[in-house]
Formats: structure tokens, sequence, C-alpha cells
């Protein structure tokens, strides 16, 4: 389905068209059996989920043992937004932005963890923190959050950087209970914040929580550095820098060196075990997630 930005305007309703759009397609919730305990282990049975065996007790004993679990509690959710300056590209009257198709994404995956009856969360960043509230699964809580999502869909901020490390760090230690946490940002920190950034990643890892990355980037003009043959002036939009240049003179540059970051990225996430969900603004919102949820119930 592809989403013309005036229906932005309505972001519920827009959410519940993407929802019922491929909510027929799982057969199962693509989050059931995360919020669990650890009970004890038993012997390996034909047919039973690899993913539940304990590899550390096979490399002791030799032989293999399943992990058995207990249910806790319904799953809570926190969906975690980058807002800064950066979010905002591009500003493209026939393109969503990489903020409007976060901000479409999480309302689609709210109207999803309600039909769970799950409890969720919602986190709004740049620099600082500017929203981070309770986590609930009353319908009211619901509507709350989609609001404050409606409050931001078209946010036009002029040079506000992002200090995602911050907020991260933050989350980790605001949820104190085991959650999922799905973060979309573009990861455009700072360099000297990268290193800083991925130990808040840790941060959440460590504490149990399930971690989920959508990196939202714009393929054509962001990662292919695909422009006219002619000058352009280019603006940060975080700090206000300015530079003319002949595109063609530093694509083939440019184009090495965010394939760099991009690997990097990808790396650190499959270190920390973070599941990265690479995003490109030129695919629709329920394609990504169809696509997600989908292979998360094939896991399952």
């Amino acid at each position: 389905m592809v989403i013309e930005k005036p229906l932005v305007e309505n972001l519920e309703l827009l959410a519940r068209h993407v929802v019922e759009g491929f909510i027929i397609g799982l057969h199962k919730s693509p989050f059931h059996g995360f919020s669990v305990e650890f009970a004890e282990h038993r012997l390996y049975n034909q047919g039973d989920p690899l993913r539940h065996i304990d590899w550390r007790v096979f490399g002791r004993t030799d032989k293999l043992f399943i992990k058995r679990f207990e249910e806790e509690t319904n799953l809570r959710c926190c969906l975690v937004i980058d807002t800064s300056s950066s979010m905002q590209f591009p500003r493209d009257e026939k393109k969503l932005s990489k903020l409007q198709f976060s901000c479409v994404a999480s309302a689609s995956l709210l109207q999803l963890l309600k039909r769970q009856l799950d409890a969720a969360a919602l986190v709004l960043f740049d620099q600082e923190v500017n929203y981070f509230s309770q986590c609930r699964s009353a319908n009211s809580h619901y509507r709350l959050l989609t609001n404050e999502l409606q409050k931001v869909v078209n946010y036009t901020t002029e040079n506000k950087p992002t200090n995602t490390a911050a907020a991260l760090h933050l989350v980790a230690e605001q949820m104190h209970k085991r959650s999922l946490v799905v973060i979309f940002s573009d990861m455009m920190d700072d360099a000297d914040n990268i290193e800083s950034l991925f130990a808040a990643l840790q941060h959440l890892k460590y504490n149990k929580h399930e971690v989920i990355l959508f990196h939202v980037m714009d393929g054509a003009q962001e990662i292919n550095f695909d422009f006219e043959n002619r000058p352009y002036e280019f603006v940060d939009m975080e700090t206000g820098d300015k530079i003319k240049l002949q595109p063609q003179q530093i694509k083939e540059q440019y184009q090495e060196r965010m394939k760099e970051f991009r690997k990097m990225v990808e790396d650190k996430c499959h270190q920390y075990q973070v599941d990265r969900v690479s995003v490109d603004l030129s695919q629709p919102v329920d394609q990504v997630l169809h696509s997600f949820l989908m292979k998360r119930n094939k896991l399952m």
C-alpha cells in the first residue's frame, strides 16, 4: 500500500489500515513467548525447536538439553523514536520522511500490541529525552501514545542534534522489567558518540531486554547519493553547516564511506544480538512491517 503524505494527518486511522492489511497473514503473535522466565532443563527430543537448545550446556556435557520456560506476564514493549532534525529528511511532499515513516510504523505496532492486550511505552528524543510514557495496556493509554505520535509526525525543527546513547541508557535504567525495546533511528549521531551509542545498546541487552533497531534511511539520496550532475549546496540538518559541491566529484568516496558506516552498524548489532531491520524509504511501511513480522513468525 502506497501511503500518500496527506493521510499522515490521521495517524490512528492509517495505522489501523496498515495493520488490517497484514494481520491476516500472521498465524500467531510475532512477539508471543518473549516475556518468559527460565525454569529448568530437559533432554532434547526430536522435533523440539532448535532455538531452545542450551548450547553452553552442550559444550560442557556433549548432550542436548532444552531450556524450559514459564510464562511471566503479557509483553511489555517500549517504542523509542529519534526525532532529531536529520530524521526529518527528506522534506519531499511525495515521500515520507524518516520521522514520518517511524511514526506510521510505530502507530501500526501500537495497534498490533493493543490487539494482543500487551503493554506499551513511548520514548521521543533528540539531544535529550522529550517524552517518556509509562508502560500500560489500557485503551486510553494507547490513544494517548498515538496522539503523541501525531504531534511529532510533521515536525520541522531546525538544528536539533541527537544524543541516542543518553536516551537508550535512560530507557535501560527506567524499564525495570524485561521488555521488548524497538528503536527507530537513522543512527546519524556525532562520530565521537558512536562507541557510547553501542555501549548503550549493550546496556539494554545486559538488562535482558530484547532490542530491535529499525535503521531508517533514504536509499536514493543518503545511501546511493543519487543527485543530478549540477552544483548543490548541502546543509547539515542538525548543525546548519553548509557546503557547496558537485555530487559526482565525491559520489564514489561518499558511497564507500556510507557502506563502511552501515557495515559497522550491522556488525555491532550482530555482536550485541540486536535485531537490525534495514529500512529504505522507497519501501512502503506495510511492506517493511509485514516482512519483519512474518520473519519473526517463522522463527518462533
